[in-house]
């Protein structure tokens, strides 16, 4: 469905009833990224799937930041009438959950973060988004798609799921140059994160695939060693998955999700 925000027009697929739910995803999908979460956890949970600004049939534009990012996420659940939510965000996803947290953690009631990382990026990360920037106005959405394609998906799936791979390829060649380049602006500027990790106090779940490089298991088990000790947490690793674990292997990403979706409801 389309939903009228302050900021613009969001398209955003909402399922079931229950804990609300909200799927931020990375760069640059599109909700759909989500759809096996959705199907599954709808019988539970109220599953909220935005588009974010700028990638599938949301039509806002700039300003491009994390913090604006999670704004968007704000008029969303203020225009649900929802008062708390768990978010779970994968990859840039997972930067935008945290900043949720940081600007309005009395609305967020739990959180799950999905191959991220709390980092912010070196010097030569930044030089590799500037890179890609110019990439995305030069040869347009395809050739970032396909730069990016090698890193998105795992080894394992890269040789056993041809459809995965194909999957992922359509939906980022399908992203405007626009979106592109606006998110990765606000990923080369993004903020650490790491003293927002540090004041988390909400159930917090960390998921990876064994298989990531971009994010890699690394990166999850220093995310994880932020949280304060009195925080309830779940660590898992996906076998088998690379950077898009819930595509790669949904269903075991559903369970270790439904898993925690049981902890929160009891929280």
């Amino acid at each position: 469905m389309m939903i009228p925000l302050p900021s613009g027009v969001m398209g955003v697929e909402i399922a079931g009833q229950g804990v609300p739910l909200v799927f931020l995803h990375g760069f640059p999908h599109t909700r759909s990224l989500w759809t096996h979460q959705v199907a599954a956890l709808s019988v539970n949970a109220q599953c909220i799937a935005p588009d974010l600004r700028g990638f599938g049939e949301t039509i806002v534009r700039g300003p491009w930041s994390m913090d604006r990012y999670a704004d968007d996420v704000l008029e969303l659940l203020d225009y649900l009438g929802i008062e708390r939510a768990v978010i779970a965000g994968l990859s840039m996803g997972g930067y935008i959950a945290l900043a949720c947290w940081r600007r309005f953690p009395e609305r967020v009631r739990a959180l799950a973060l999905l191959d991220t990382q709390a980092s912010a990026d070196d010097d030569a990360g930044r030089a590799r988004r500037d890179a890609m920037i110019l990439r995305a106005r030069l040869e347009g959405s395809t050739a970032v798609a396909d730069a990016l394609l090698p890193g998105m998906i795992g080894q394992s799936t890269r040789a056993q799921r041809p459809d995965v791979e194909a999957r992922m390829q359509a939906m980022m060649r399908a992203a405007s140059v626009d979106g592109i380049v606006g998110a990765l602006q606000a990923l080369r500027d993004r903020p650490d994160a790491s003293d927002t990790v540090r004041t988390i106090h909400v159930p917090t779940l960390v998921v990876v695939g064994d298989e990531d490089v971009l994010t890699p298991p690394a990166k999850a088990e220093a995310l994880i060693a932020l949280l304060p000790s009195a925080t309830r947490r779940r660590y898992d690793v996906i076998a088998g998955a690379g950077h898009v674990s819930c595509v790669e292997r949904p269903a075991a990403v559903n369970c270790v999700l439904s898993e925690f979706l049981e902890v929160v409801q009891n929280d």
